[in-house]
């Protein structure tokens, strides 16, 4: 395809980012712009992994300790998110979508877990909603340091932990490049360093992530092809 081609396709302006990381080679920047994402599918897939382990750990903490349709009874009369205005927001979201499949008669606690967004899963660590629920979610992570004077691997730890892997998460999800540093040179280490908060995060959950990824993880092959472009 040429340049102007792409370059209608895709927009001026999302594409002039790239052309400046190239030098003005517009060949090199649709290259660029195909390496990067490359990179945002093999990290959406890790991205996609982590949220469902990690939804399922919680899952599995929460029913333990709250019962089988927890994530329901924390928003119906008598839930502690039901009159609560500091997890309105959360509220609204698990309303919403319980409602709208209670009316399609198609409730089941497992669809309803389906439904939620990252972010319920990341503010569940959140200071009011870790305090709410029990303040039982770091036994999702029983792998975690312990903590020190240096550094406090709490609830809030985590919670920003989480808060890196959304935002990355949302850059793929609205098309945005994760293949550069500041201002505009090609950089990998943006995607390299929540690459290895999820490993990080997988290992503190007990999971073996080299083997349950096998054949699925080549970040690191598409950070060299980007790196040596």
């Amino acid at each position: 395809m040429k340049y102007k081609d792409f370059e209608d396709v895709f927009s001026s302006e999302r594409t002039r980012r790239y052309v400046v990381a190239c030098n003005g080679n517009k060949r090199k920047a649709m290259t660029l712009y195909r390496y990067n994402l490359r990179l945002s599918q093999e990290m959406f897939t890790l991205v996609s992994c982590f949220e469902v382990t990690l939804r399922n750990r919680i899952d599995r903490q929460m029913t333990t300790h709250l019962g089988g349709d927890w994530l329901r009874d924390l928003v119906l009369p008598g839930g502690c998110f039901f009159s609560d205005c500091s997890v309105e927001k959360t509220k609204k979201i698990i309303t919403n979508a319980y409602n709208e499949l209670q009316s399609n008669g198609t409730y089941s606690h497992s669809k309803l877990l389906s439904t939620m967004e990252f972010g319920v899963w990341k503010y569940l660590y959140s200071n009011a909603h870790y305090r709410l629920t029990g303040q039982i979610l770091l036994s999702a992570f029983p792998n975690k340091p312990r903590s020190s004077a240096q550094v406090q691997y709490d609830h809030s730890y985590i919670f920003r932990e989480l808060n890196f892997i959304n935002n990355i998460r949302n850059r793929i999800a609205h098309h945005e490049p994760i293949c550069f540093g500041n201002p505009y040179g090609i950089d990998t280490s943006y995607a390299l360093s929540h690459y290895i908060r999820i490993m990080t995060l997988f290992h503190w959950m007990g999971i073996d992530a080299p083997h349950m990824l096998y054949g699925l993880d080549h970040v690191n092959r598409e950070c060299a092809k980007l790196a040596n472009i």
